[in-house]
């Protein structure tokens, strides 16, 4: 299929990677000027495929992640407790093996869970930091109608009490720790019921909405919801549901955080490890029987601009 993007012509070419999840794009040069018909494949691809791969993209700095990011929807801010000192971008920078070594959808403990990941490879090192991405939309399709039985009227309650974004660490050239700081990232607590299956809301596929930020299930005790996570979370990261992507510097993974979890490899020993993510704002999630999630504490109205939703 030949797209036309102005001035130039450009060849888009999609590449399955696995059965379940991931593709490569090629022939498209990312940022603010994609015409619509090229931007709209892209957009199909990502909706699609889950996750979607771009080599190559040295051009992009954190403005053109930007501009390009907010092509498919409003942007979020950076986090929405940790100041980032960046208005949209999250650097995510590591020199101990620390990474996202945890499977998670981004950001499930607010409300309106952002609807797009667009994380750019800046400084990678020589070897691990691999990240892995799981369908949770096949991993609810291949559940056992008993499970699904469960699951489908299952709700449960999610907690910034830990994010991946605090466990990022890097150190100074005298050898001290420069982390997060964990009291900034619970400045504004956070808490949020989401049903465990959500009807996404471009693709009407039914998602199992998981991942580490889940506190308990609604009505269910603490070792029972801990059987129950952990029965529906090796369904979600069985082997043949995921994919796993080794980065080079350029490279930009797009993903559909309403669809998929992801886990980023702590095996890069003392190398630093950056990348860069802008997210773009998603609605709430919706339940099988229309119901919607329920704020239990905190506010995402600073981390989403709700009149930019709207219009």
């Amino acid at each position: 299929m030949t797209l036309t993007a102005d001035p130039r012509t450009q060849r888009l070419a999609v590449q399955q990677l696995g059965g379940r999840i991931g593709a490569v794009v090629d022939g498209v040069h990312l940022g603010p000027d994609l015409d619509a018909e090229t931007l709209a494949e892209v957009r199909a691809a990502i909706l699609r495929h889950k996750v979607v791969f771009f080599r190559g993209q040295h051009h992009l700095d954190d403005a053109g992640q930007t501009a390009f990011a907010s092509l498919l929807g409003p942007l979020t801010t950076a986090h929405p407790t940790v100041n980032t000192g960046s208005a949209h971008v999250l650097s995510l920078a590591a020199t101990q093996g620390m990474a996202a070594n945890s499977w998670h959808t981004d950001v499930t403990f607010v409300d309106r869970i952002p609807a797009f990941s667009v994380l750019r490879g800046v400084t990678i090192p020589p070897y691990g930091g691999t990240t892995n991405w799981a369908n949770t939309a096949t991993a609810y399709d291949a559940l056992p109608d008993s499970l699904k039985a469960l699951v489908d009227g299952l709700w449960a309650r999610h907690t910034n009490e830990f994010d991946y974004a605090r466990e990022s660490e890097s150190y100074d050239e005298r050898g001290e720790q420069d982390a997060l700081n964990r009291d900034e990232f619970r400045s504004t607590y956070f808490e949020t019921e989401h049903p465990v299956v959500r009807v996404h809301p471009e693709t009407g596929e039914r998602t199992l909405l998981l991942g580490h930020f889940v506190k308990r299930f609604v009505g269910l005790n603490t070792s029972e919801s801990s059987a129950i996570f952990q029965l529906l979370q090796n369904r979600v990261t069985k082997l043949e549901n995921t994919v796993r992507w080794s980065w080079q510097e350029g490279d930009v993974a797009v993903w559909d955080n309403r669809a998929t979890q992801h886990y980023a490899v702590a095996d890069f020993d003392t190398h630093r490890r950056e990348v860069r993510r802008v997210t773009v704002a998603g609605d709430v999630p919706v339940a099988i029987d229309g119901r919607t999630s329920r704020v239990v504490g905190g506010s995402s109205d600073g981390y989403v601009d709700i009149d930019a939703l709207i219009s």
